[in-house]
């Protein structure tokens, strides 16, 4: 390194050169190597922020307090008003990440982003179609279905990675840490953000089906009346009785005694996050649904996405709100 560099702190002078003093706090910042770059940028930032220790307790103070004012107001905007809360929950969980990944130059999450939007919106447009196609409920519930699961793979696997590069066993396979994090983070990310936005498309369609199916209202009684043979959520006959063993899907009887495809009321539960009935409304047991204790982290996973939700559609909203704050005080 051809270059030294002297920054003040605390009232002490730090020399973070190395060799040649030449020109006190002139150097080539070209010549410095990663980490000295970075503890130049840390020592400059110690010194700017010197002294300011007043300022900094007022901008922790107006985020925690924009942070509590949003949640209550979150929260009565989704209890009075879900289908406006929803739906624009929903265009941000969209829009909010695509920004951020287009500013940053993100070119891989941008092509999956344009894919799972192409597809999705086409199952979207298949669904809200009136007359409804015999063949869309079913296309639409094994789509989402076959995210969810996809997104939960994916999700699980980050995670597996982020925990076996804390534990060093990426050492073993002579993987550099900050090589194996940056993949399993970016594992994560894409798991967790596409079940989230798979989850929601999935409850707008199977609104926007059930309603024009006929056998589910979100407001009042249904408009046709459902057979012992017909599933309510797709409309199209069971061919397999409760007791037989299917070659494709089961058919599944709820405690309402209303039965359904299985794959059709896995989709309404889990993906499309319908805790009841589609026809009479009867709360469903999930525990009872999911008897099988692997089937069982689906049920938490989805409850999982429905917290990061908030996470990623209202944070960084609630963040920038706090900058356009500071910035109108003055605070830096």
């Amino acid at each position: 390194m051809a270059g030294v560099f002297e920054v003040e702190v605390d009232g002490v002078e730090h020399d973070h050169g190395l060799e040649q003093h030449n020109e006190p706090n002139q150097f080539d910042v070209s010549k410095l190597s990663p980490e000295e770059k970075w503890r130049v940028e840390h020592a400059k930032m110690h010194a700017k922020h010197k002294g300011h220790e007043a300022m900094h307790a007022e901008m922790v103070l107006i985020l925690i307090v924009t942070l509590v004012v949003a949640q209550l107001v979150l929260v009565q905007w989704k209890q009075r008003h879900p289908k406006s809360y929803n739906l624009v929950t929903l265009f941000q969980m969209w829009v909010v990440p695509l920004y951020f990944t287009t500013k940053l130059h993100w070119w891989r999450f941008l092509s999956t982003w344009f894919v799972f939007s192409v597809i999705t919106a086409y199952i979207s447009f298949r669904a809200t179609r009136k007359p409804l196609a015999c063949t869309t409920p079913r296309l639409v519930y094994k789509w989402f279905l076959l995210l969810y699961k996809i997104s939960y793979a994916i999700g699980i696997f980050g995670y597996s990675v982020v925990m076996f590069t804390l534990f060093g066993i990426n050492l073993i396979f002579r993987i550099k840490p900050e090589d194996a994090m940056d993949f399993g983070v970016s594992l994560l990310f894409y798991g967790l953000y596409y079940g989230v936005l798979g989850r929601d498309f999935a409850e707008m369609c199977a609104d926007f089906m059930a309603s024009t199916v006929g056998y589910y209202s979100a407001s009042g009684m249904p408009t046709k009346h459902l057979s012992d043979n017909i599933c309510a959520v797709c409309g199209q006959p069971i061919l397999v009785d409760v007791s037989e063993e299917g070659i494709i899907e089961n058919t599944y009887r709820l405690s309402c005694n209303h039965v359904f495809h299985e794959f059709c009321i896995r989709g309404w539960c889990i993906v499309g996050k319908k805790q009841m009935c589609p026809y009479c409304k009867e709360k469903v047991d999930l525990k009872r649904m999911f008897s099988n204790p692997w089937e069982r982290p689906h049920v938490m996973y989805g409850q999982l996405l429905d917290w990061l939700r908030y996470l990623v559609a209202w944070q960084p909203v609630i963040i920038g709100f706090v900058q356009g704050i500071n910035y109108v005080l003055g605070l830096e």
